[in-house]
């Protein structure tokens, strides 16, 4: 495992490339853990949900897998890898930009947790998402089959089953949780 420590943003943003994603937390280039199936399938299922309702909503903003997002933390520059994330054209700068970073925060970014991680961690990495400019984050647990939702000055919120995630910043999105796991083969 390779670890940089206290990197500037632009010396994180020129790590060569290899087999590992790395987020930017603290100064350090810190591994994302690699999904395994059922994360995967998830992260298929909701990407292929949010990516038609996009094209119905004939919508030009992009959903993006593991795309990594510049945002602050703490006063610090932070780069985490959301599983999936939803950034509307209206956010999405004017000047397109090429294979980098997402430079601006998204509406949505999606956590599924992984093996190894806990409800807890990506509570608080939803918070942190929340205070720099995201305005949903939705953190799903493949074991309980529940998806959480954060919102700006509202409460989380667990949904399972027949539970609607319709939310007024995703005009005609009407989809159940009971719906993303099936789609998901559960």
């Amino acid at each position: 495992m390779i670890t940089y420590n206290q990197l500037t943003l632009e010396e994180f943003l020129n790590i060569p490339q290899d087999d590992t994603t790395y987020e930017l937390i603290d100064g350090k280039a810190v591994p994302k853990m690699s999904p395994k199936r059922f994360h995967s399938r998830l992260t298929v299922a909701l990407c292929f949900i949010l990516e038609q309702w996009r094209q119905n909503q004939q919508n030009q903003g992009e959903v993006g897998i593991e795309w990594s997002v510049i945002l602050q933390k703490n006063g610090k520059d932070w780069v985490p890898v959301p599983d999936l994330l939803y950034i509307s054209k209206e956010r999405f700068p004017s000047n397109r930009f090429e294979d980098e970073a997402c430079p601006v925060p998204p509406e949505l970014v999606i956590e599924i947790i992984s093996p190894g991680q806990t409800f807890g961690e990506l509570t608080e990495k939803a918070t942190s998402y929340l205070k720099a400019g995201v305005d949903r984050v939705w953190i799903v647990d493949s074991q309980a089959q529940t998806i959480t939702v954060f919102s700006p000055n509202c409460l989380p919120e667990t949904k399972r089953g027949k539970d609607n995630l319709k939310d007024d910043l995703f005009p005609n999105l009407e989809i159940t949780v009971g719906d993303v796991f099936a789609k998901a083969g559960w």
